[in-house]
């Protein structure tokens, strides 16, 4: 059967979607976390509204103020702080966020308490601008760095698109600027080198989580204690350390 789009998604991406359990569970926590759920229901399933726009979302630290410039940020606020894809608390630390878009990961990770520090690796100049004016409150607690990550560092071709959502190293977006790459393995050891430990890591940076996941040697993923990766893998390639829970596109690792 051929399937058609409503509000920008595929029909049996949304049938799937009704028999998950996860979704339930982000629908009955969007009650609790936005100031206005309904006009954010209204804005996730119609991909009606004007942008930018403001939600205002709860937290354990309090509300916090996020800014919204399209329809996709609204994916990403709702699969963020309301479907809990990177599950994280107040003893979680030190993160680092590879791919931290317009910083809705970071103002999650950095509301969860107080001392919670996250080190962001972000390419993209437009999207570099709204996550600094989204992380406003959380000044001093994260490091920025405007590079993308990959296994091998150097000058890379990045492809984007007008979201900012999708852009990623070598993706054929057909809009492309020239950014630093960082070595993944040698931002890791520099991290563990100064905190002893990473809580938690978060992958998301469109066609390059196998390759970065695979690049982790096992005597540097024991200092990790979790990870998040947007990806689908048929074999867990951190077995010696973590084990895998695959929760829809989110692959979860803990450590052993």
């Amino acid at each position: 059967m051929q399937s058609v789009r409503i509000a920008g998604r595929d029909t049996r991406t949304i049938a799937k979607a009704a028999f998950e359990r996860r979704h339930y569970v982000a629908a009955s926590n969007m009650l609790r976390m936005y100031e206005h759920p309904f006009e954010m229901y209204r804005r996730y399933l119609t991909s009606m509204g004007e942008y930018p726009c403001t939600v205002r979302v709860s937290s354990p630290i309090g509300p916090i103020d996020l800014d919204l410039y399209t329809h996709d940020d609204v994916l990403t606020v709702n699969e963020i702080f309301c479907r809990v894809d990177y599950l994280a608390d107040a003893r979680d630390k030190v993160v680092v966020d590879f791919g931290s878009n317009i910083g809705i990961s970071a103002a999650y990770f950095l509301s969860r308490g107080p001392d919670t520090f996250t080190y962001l690796f972000e390419p993209l100049p437009a999207n570099i601008e709204r996550l600094q004016h989204n992380l406003r409150p959380f000044e001093g607690r994260y490091a920025l760095d405007g590079a993308a990550v990959g296994t091998e560092g150097g000058k890379v071709q990045f492809g984007w698109e007008p979201t900012g959502r999708y852009g990623g190293v070598g993706q054929p977006t057909g809009n492309y600027i020239t950014v630093e790459c960082r070595k993944t393995r040698e931002v890791l050891e520099d991290v563990v080198g100064r905190h002893g430990q990473i809580n938690i890591l978060k992958i998301d940076i469109e066609t390059m989580e196998e390759a970065v996941i695979g690049d982790i040697p096992s005597a540097l993923a024991r200092h990790i204690d979790k990870v998040y990766v947007e990806y689908k893998f048929a074999e867990n390639p951190l077995a010696e350390t973590h084990s895998l829970c695959q929760r829809g596109p989110i692959a979860q690792f803990f450590r052993r």
